[in-house]
């Protein structure tokens, strides 16, 4: 599922990016960025920010495209709000959609998102954000949320994140692969001792074979434990009772 969506915002900034590439007037361009922002499956923006053919919007009456562009990238409702009087208006599209990536902001700092903060940015039913509402609490736990565009600041925290991450994770590895090496030293050992032990009693075995072999085996049975006796005992004449005086 996620990887259908990750796929699916590539497509559509890559067809926007096109589109971009193509034209060459200010207005044509600042139109593009109205598609773009209220097209109800894209999320990410920052890739459109950097194209050269939007740098042309700069310094036109329509450069507050760019700027529009660019809350949508990074900014909220609340950013719009304070500064509306600077931007275009919103259509109702727009407006859904950036309450949407409002509540993905919120989303990225806590998991717990109250009544109150969602009263003033919820407008999701498309399956960007997924969770549970709870009553007791009255809050929405957040379950599974889409990412957003990451400013410099919050890549910079990411990459140490990640850096640690994988430091962790290396140190893990050789872990595992230390106890891996002594378990099969281990193992190699207790081969070993067995094989030796069963070394030793088939020599005791051939020993025994060899000196029955060698003497008789009836020389050596009578020279085993309580075997002897039993011979003796054996060829021993009985005595005779004596009659009664």
């Amino acid at each position: 599922m996620a990887m259908d969506a990750e796929r699916r915002q590539a497509e559509l900034i890559a067809q926007f990016s096109a589109q971009a590439a193509a034209l060459s007037s200010a207005p044509q361009l600042a139109a593009l960025v109205l598609e773009a922002t209220s097209h109800p499956a894209l999320f990410a923006f920052s890739e459109l920010l950097t194209l050269p053919a939007l740098s042309k919007l700069t310094g036109t009456q329509y450069a507050s495209s760019l700027d529009l562009l660019r809350l949508f990238a990074y900014g909220t409702l609340n950013d719009y709000k304070s500064n509306s009087g600077f931007l275009p208006a919103l259509l109702p599209d727009q407006v859904r959609k950036l309450k949407q990536l409002s509540v993905l902001t919120l989303a990225e700092s806590t998991k717990i998102l109250p009544y109150d903060q969602l009263m003033q940015e919820l407008d999701v039913s498309n399956g960007i954000v997924r969770g549970k509402l709870d009553q007791l609490r009255r809050c929405f736990e957040v379950q599974f949320a889409a990412g957003r565009d990451l400013t410099p600041d919050q890549l910079k925290n990411m990459i140490e994140t990640l850096s640690d991450w994988l430091g962790t994770s290396d140190r893990l590895l050789h872990q595992i692969q230390e106890k891996i090496k002594w378990a099969d030293t281990m193992s190699e050992v207790n081969k070993k001792h067995q094989k030796e032990f069963e070394d030793r009693v088939e020599e005791a075995k051939k020993s025994i074979k060899a000196d029955i072999d060698l003497r008789g085996h009836d020389e050596f049975l009578s020279e085993s434990g309580g075997i002897m006796d039993f011979e003796e005992d054996r060829v021993r004449p009985k005595r005779r009772r004596q009659p009664p005086a």
